[in-house]
């Protein structure tokens, strides 16, 4: 396993974290006030806690920066552990639209990318039939890549080449997604020394714990705070 450099002492003196002041302030004039968050474990927030670190998934800390900015925000968050996208597709799908999200949030992919047989076109498919759903009832959508548990030297080494270059496969598919459908992809890059520290992962090597969950909420929110930038630009 990889060497873990030496931690961050908390949050606050986390690089790659984003205070919440900092946050919000990114946030500053977003227009969004209904967010709905679907998809699997990554959504749900699964996590262990991380000495120094709020107790709260990347979801929670994203919603936590936009009501900052907008306390009248209404959030759901819809996503289950285990579901790989076409269950996602028809689960949460149609729950998500009649909350009538103005911004919607989705992370899927990750349990068809960890099947015996990963189906590209499957997950290609499904993933683009739920983009444009939302899209198409006008909410922004963001969709999120994964860190490479890989790369940083966890999980089965007999398997780890097949799960960094399927997670790769996966966060390029979504990114085509994304751009087909004016969507928003965040990246989480499999190679950023961050990805690959052990210290950012539940003890099950799958999972991010609470600080990788308050990495990937700021890589989330500075990914929407560049959205709502061109937004205000544009005049919308």
């Amino acid at each position: 396993m990889t060497a873990s450099p030496a931690l961050p002492a908390d949050e606050y003196t986390d690089p790659d974290v984003l205070p919440l002041p900092d946050a919000a302030a990114l946030l500053a004039g977003a227009p969004w006030r209904r967010l709905v968050t679907i998809g699997d474990s990554v959504a749900e927030g699964i996590r262990d806690p991380a000495p120094g670190y709020r107790d709260l998934s990347w979801a929670d800390r994203v919603e936590e920066a936009l009501r900052a900015a907008a306390p009248d925000l209404a959030a759901r968050n819809l996503g289950r552990r285990d579901r790989v996208a076409a269950e996602v597709a028809a689960e949460q799908l149609r729950p998500a639209l009649d909350f009538r999200p103005d911004l919607a949030i989705v992370a899927a992919g990750g349990n068809d990318m960890l099947r015996p047989r990963f189906d590209e076109d499957a997950v290609r498919r499904e993933l683009g039939a739920i983009v444009a759903a939302l899209r198409g009832a006008g909410a922004d959508v963001l969709t999120i890549g994964l860190f490479d548990i890989a790369a940083a030297g966890l999980g089965p080494a007999r398997y780890r080449a097949t799960i960094s270059d399927r997670t790769r496969r996966l966060g390029a598919l979504t990114a085509e997604i994304a751009a087909e459908h004016g969507a928003v992809h965040v990246d989480n890059p499999p190679d950023a020394p961050v990805g690959t520290d052990p210290g950012i992962y539940s003890a099950d090597e799958l999972h991010l714990n609470a600080r990788g969950h308050a990495v990937a909420a700021a890589n989330t929110i500075r990914a929407l705070a560049a959205h709502l930038r061109r937004l205000q630009r544009d005049g919308r």
